[in-house]
């Protein structure tokens, strides 16, 4: 059993990359519990300096003077490596350590009804309409969410009632380090295969995530979920299962209709006592409406009254880089910038874009990472072929380096084979902006796509 955090206990922590998105969103609950937090990050940061505003000191620079002999407790980042120098001043002064994902749990444990919302796409969204509804309802959450939530300001919120709302990530298995009461499961895919073996990994790390869930809690899962007994049967706690399906789900929707910027609208159906709700999104595209439904199953769990959980869905316009409407070119093309980044996001996008009212859709997509790139190939090359224009730039590495001999263009080659004629590849932004202010007219839509720093195409352009 490794060390655990106990809210009336605070003690000295240290945060060992500190800027990133949930290391500072614990940091700052732990801060606002009354413990003494200090950390450190390899540069200066918006991040950091709201850190230092609230007063939270942050070294910038990582060093082992930075690892003092008080401190009770730090904490590591997976991105950080066993040659780094305060991991290795941590281990030598016999301090208790831990990881972000096991910090999340043991804060987790802390609260009296935590909900953690996992799923190989949709996380975010789905866990900011589950902050929306509880902030709606005046039910003051304490919120982790992992992209800039704008109801709250940025990624965390420190509320003060027994409601946790956390996005659980399965990348090296971290949402097994947490403790559930409220477990949600929006889709099982292929994904993070530098870490999994297969899709049959990641079902089993699935899998144990749902038994995590106490005998007096419960699991929202997707009905569409492959073989869907291999991950429920056996479980002590309840099952509530959302979907397409109506004979497999006990919330399903029906009726769905969308508007001009592709907007669903649609009637939620809850089995249980065969009510009919009509909801009303703001964020578009089909797979918007499953994740809603996700959400609508919670609140129903958590006593939301239902008036507030639609009042609240309408009112929620997405987050940052989740088909974030950016402005116009000057000739009149609609920006939209995206995180997708997986074959099974981007076709969600596209298919959400087809709704629009537009003559052509550009998308610039920048692949992220050379792994994902080439156990996917033919599922991105299928997927990316639903766009009438496909910009393509050059794989963002993030933590890997090439040595599996691809490249975008491999990808490209890979797309013409589909019969897709216009599909491009430029190896620098500055070409692909030159393309696209060349080529985009009036009533086209340029989608920005991808989960590395491909969002600068598009502020360049806007600029």
């Amino acid at each position: 059993m490794y060390y655990q955090i106990d809210f009336n206990k605070p003690i000295r922590v240290f945060f060992c990359g500190i800027g990133g998105v949930s290391m500072s969103g614990l940091a700052e609950i732990l801060k606002s519990r009354g413990f003494y937090v200090t950390g450190s990050d390899r540069a200066e940061s918006d991040t950091t300096r709201h850190l230092e505003s609230i007063g939270i000191p942050v070294h910038i620079g990582q060093k082992k003077e930075n690892i003092t002999a008080d401190l009770d407790l730090v904490v590591f980042t997976a991105a950080i490596h066993p040659d780094n120098p305060e991991y290795q001043e941590t281990l030598r002064l016999h301090l208790n350590h831990l990881t972000r994902a096991q910090v999340l749990g043991e804060v987790m444990r802390n609260y009296g009804c935590p909900v953690a919302i996992s799923g190989t796409h949709g996380k975010t969204t789905t866990t900011s309409m589950i902050s929306e509804i509880l902030l709606a309802e005046d039910a003051d959450p304490s919120i982790s969410v992992g992209g800039n939530l704008k109801s709250i300001g940025g990624n965390v919120r420190v509320g003060h009632s027994d409601y946790f709302v956390a996005e659980a990530c399965e990348y090296t298995n971290s949402f097994l380090s947490l403790f559930p009461k409220i477990g949600i499961i929006l889709d099982i895919d292929a994904d993070h295969l530098d870490f999994f073996k297969d899709l049959q990994d990641i079902r089993n790390s699935f899998r144990k995530f749902a038994q995590l869930i106490p005998a007096d809690g419960t699991l929202i899962i997707n009905s569409d979920i492959e073989n869907l007994d291999e991950i429920t049967d056996g479980l002590a706690c309840r099952v509530v299962r959302y979907g397409s399906d109506p004979e497999k789900s006990d919330y399903w929707a029906e009726d769905i209709t969308y508007d001009n910027l592709a907007h669903p609208t649609f009637t939620a159906v809850r089995r249980a006592d065969g009510s009919r709700q009509k909801i009303t999104l703001h964020v578009p595209g089909i797979h918007n409406v499953w994740n809603s439904l996700a959400a609508i199953a919670c609140a129903d769990l958590l006593s939301v009254d239902r008036d507030v959980t639609a009042r609240a869905l309408l009112g929620f316009t997405g987050t940052d880089r989740r088909f974030e409407f950016k402005g116009r070119l000057s000739c009149g093309t609609a920006v939209i910038d995206d995180y997708a980044h997986h074959p099974t996001e981007i076709a969600a996008t596209l298919h959400a874009a087809k709704q629009l009212d537009a003559d052509r859709i550009f998308v610039v997509f920048q692949p992220h990472t050379y792994t994902r790139t080439k156990a996917l190939m033919d599922d991105f090359a299928k997927a990316l072929s639903l766009a009438d224009v496909v910009i393509l730039a050059d794989i963002y590495a993030a933590r890997e380096t090439d040595t599996l001999g691809i490249s975008s263009e491999t990808l490209a080659e890979k797309i013409r084979a589909l019969g897709h004629e216009e599909t491009y590849y430029f190896p620098s932004f500055g070409e692909i902006e030159k393309f696209v202010l060349k080529n985009c007219r009036k009533n086209d839509v340029l989608i920005t796509m991808g989960a590395g720093n491909v969002n600068t195409v598009a502020k360049d352009l806007l600029a």
